[in-house]
């Protein structure tokens, strides 16, 4: 089989990836969760008109003129409006967020007023004239009744959370979020903590796809590690469907040896198989395909392989599941930090490190050792440099795109 395009192969998991159905959540665990509908205020902001500052409640008329006094015939605070209209030669005490009374259409600050007290009742002098609807909150500047302010596919932020508040919404339809079953495959591998034995190594990969699927907001349930037999992985594809996982993760097994066991089992249980092996640098023996409505993702074992793939392939599955609008990750150019070989028929992702200079320019700088299986240096880049297939040698300093790396 050709090594198929990272293009091609990337629409191949998205296709069909529709939302997943819709749930009602409480407001307070909608949290990075995504919008299965829009969202319309169910009320005015503010409901009438308020002060903005402290201070008092005139007619503009009454207070044009340095040389006036108004009496004080009242006072209104935040929740307490007063009663009745204001008169001519009037003015009431007014607090942020009071009511503008009937009859007012400006507020002079605290500030800019003289309080005195005399036989017949409380008066102000004014040390700067009013203005028609100065400090004042007009009714609905903020937003009025029916108005659509949460898109469906938002990906509910911290301050969406008070906006749907403030619309009075104390729960919100969100698309379900999708499950991800990760298995591990290999005799090799020992848990975190314990003593390799000869020819054994510690088991890095799940943790941190487990934790790329858990920012995207995935609900992620960990298979564990399935020795390599055929019995051990179609039991570990089993409890995947048995937990209605909507993707399976597998790691390793993937490549063509006598102990690469993970196509055969996918097969076997009844996988039909979409692509196996991408032309892209690291994640060449990459497998999809799909088990009824699960979705399944055969990464390799390499852990910067499993990450680098798990990255451009896992993430934007999740995000469509999820009911994202946006599921592709964004590129940015930069400047080289070193010169660059000319690339072959693979599409190449490089990992590297980035600077940002006092013009800010943005410099990537691949780091020197590609290798798959170095962890060290996949923890230390921030971005993924992109060479096309056949990319010419690129000099330092010369243009590039790039992916950035989740902080």
């Amino acid at each position: 089989m050709a090594l198929m395009p990272v293009a091609d192969a990337l629409a191949a998991i998205l296709a069909g990836a529709d939302p997943l159905p819709e749930e009602t959540v409480a407001l307070d665990t909608a949290f990075h969760r995504v919008l299965a509908r829009d969202v319309a205020a169910r009320r005015t902001q503010p409901p009438l008109a308020m002060s903005a500052m402290d201070g008092y409640a005139v007619r503009a008329a009454d207070a044009a003129q340095l040389s006036v006094r108004l009496r004080v015939i009242g006072e209104v605070a935040a929740g307490r409006p007063f009663e009745r209209k204001l008169g001519a030669g009037e003015a009431v005490r007014i607090f942020t967020g009071g009511v503008i009374p009937d009859g007012a259409d400006a507020v002079i600050i605290q500030e800019d007023t003289i309080r005195e007290a005399s036989g017949d009742g409380d008066h102000i002098a004014i040390t700067e004239a009013a203005v028609t609807g100065r400090h004042i909150r007009p009714a609905g500047v903020d937003f009025r009744a029916g108005d659509v302010l949460l898109a469906r596919g938002t990906r509910l932020t911290d301050r969406d959370l008070s906006l749907a508040a403030g619309m009075n919404h104390p729960e919100l339809a969100v698309c379900r979020r999708p499950r991800v079953a990760v298995l591990a495959t290999g005799d090799e591998l020992v848990m975190p903590g314990t003593v390799p034995g000869p020819g054994q190594i510690v088991y890095s990969n799940g943790y941190g796809l487990r934790a790329l699927a858990r920012a995207e907001g995935a609900e992620v349930i960990d298979l564990g590690i399935a020795a390599d037999t055929m019995a051990a992985i179609t039991d570990g594809i089993q409890r995947a469907r048995q937990a209605n996982a909507d993707i399976l993760i597998t790691m390793g097994g993937a490549s063509v040896g006598d102990h690469d066991l993970v196509k055969r089992s996918l097969e076997a249980c009844g996988v039909a198989m979409a692509f196996w092996r991408i032309a892209m640098r690291p994640g060449k023996p990459m497998m999809h395909g799909r088990l009824g409505a699960m979705r399944v993702i055969g990464l390799p074992g390499n852990p910067v392989s499993s990450y680098v793939c798990g990255f451009l392939f896992l993430v934007p599955l999740i995000r469509a599941l999820s009911g994202r609008t946006s599921v592709h990750h964004v590129r940015q150019t930069a400047l080289l930090g070193r010169d660059l070989a000319a690339n072959d028929q693979r599409e190449d992702y490089l990992r590297a490190r980035l600077e940002a200079r006092a013009d800010g320019t943005l410099v990537a700088t691949p780091v020197i050792h590609q290798d798959s299986s170095l962890l060290g240096n996949l923890a230390a880049a921030q971005a993924l440099v992109v060479r096309p297939p056949l990319a010419p040698a690129a000099a330092k300093g010369a243009r590039c795109e790039l992916l950035r790396l989740p902080e």
